[in-house]
């Protein structure tokens, strides 16, 4: 069998334990639906404020919950990978005639395709609730894929943090004490202009950043198109070095098993 294949069944095994446990979806947009329902009522007179482009907090508001969702979501993918070496199923993997890269591509892939899952739910949520965007469905298009090339890169740090530590406990403290301040130093709940200087020139750095700032450019009216570019390129290069971690990290498992 080839690589693609190795990737596509193992995929494939990734979505059928959510097959048979749909409410997970359910149940992680919980939080992402609280932030658009209720901070986009209590916040909704911000943009009153000097430095918001839009008078409409709920369509400001959506894409970054629909990037913030995607960011937590892949925080968590290593949890999966420690419940296959609690289990065994990791050491089963090493010993089968499978493509070793295919391990860590399959998870990704699954966590891609939930990330888009969600997003359209998310997303669907705002237009409900009065979100509306000039950018139409290409705009759609660039935000699905800013988030998806959010989720991948911290999606593979997750999984090389879990193969490194091997302990829940680990991944939950290490993926609260990164995601966390990366939610605040962006753009997510208020316009750049307002934050702190120091904030804003650490969200130069932050992927999170990057990609509210790609998806909301491309919702937008005339969409400035080259620093759309320029942020999923950073995107993607983050994603790059990401993968080449979480690639040394399943040698060094390896080694160790």
């Amino acid at each position: 069998m080839s690589f693609f294949s190795h990737c596509w069944f193992l995929t494939l095994r990734v979505l059928r334990h959510l097959m048979r446990q749909p409410w997970y979806i359910a149940l992680t947009l919980i939080q992402p639906i609280i932030w658009l329902v209720l901070y986009g009522q209590l916040f909704k007179r911000v943009v009153e404020l000097p430095g918001f482009q839009t008078n409409s907090y709920i369509s400001f508001l959506t894409p970054g919950v629909i990037i913030m969702s995607a960011l937590f979501g892949a925080g968590w993918s290593g949890m999966g990978v420690i419940l296959d070496l609690d289990r065994g199923v990791m050491d089963r993997f090493l010993i089968a005639p499978v493509s070793r890269p295919a391990i860590i591509i399959g998870r990704l892939m699954y966590l891609a395709i939930v990330t888009v899952v969600q997003s359209l739910i998310l997303f669907t949520m705002g237009f409900v609730l009065g979100a509306r965007y000039p950018g139409g469905p290409a705009g759609l298009f660039v935000l699905l894929i800013a988030a998806i090339s959010l989720s991948l890169p911290f999606g593979a740090l997750s999984i090389a943090m879990a193969l490194m530590a091997r302990k829940q406990e680990s991944v939950i403290g290490a993926v609260n004490f990164i995601l966390l301040p990366l939610t605040f130093m962006s753009p997510v709940f208020i316009a750049s202009p307002l934050m702190p200087a120091w904030m804003v020139a650490a969200a130069r750095f932050n992927p999170l950043n990057w990609a509210v700032q790609a998806g909301r450019l491309a919702l937008a009216g005339n969409p400035d198109w080259s620093r759309i570019s320029i942020h999923l390129t950073a995107l993607w290069a983050f994603g790059l070095f990401a993968l080449w971690l979480a690639t040394r990290a399943f040698r060094a498992y390896q080694r160790s098993a």
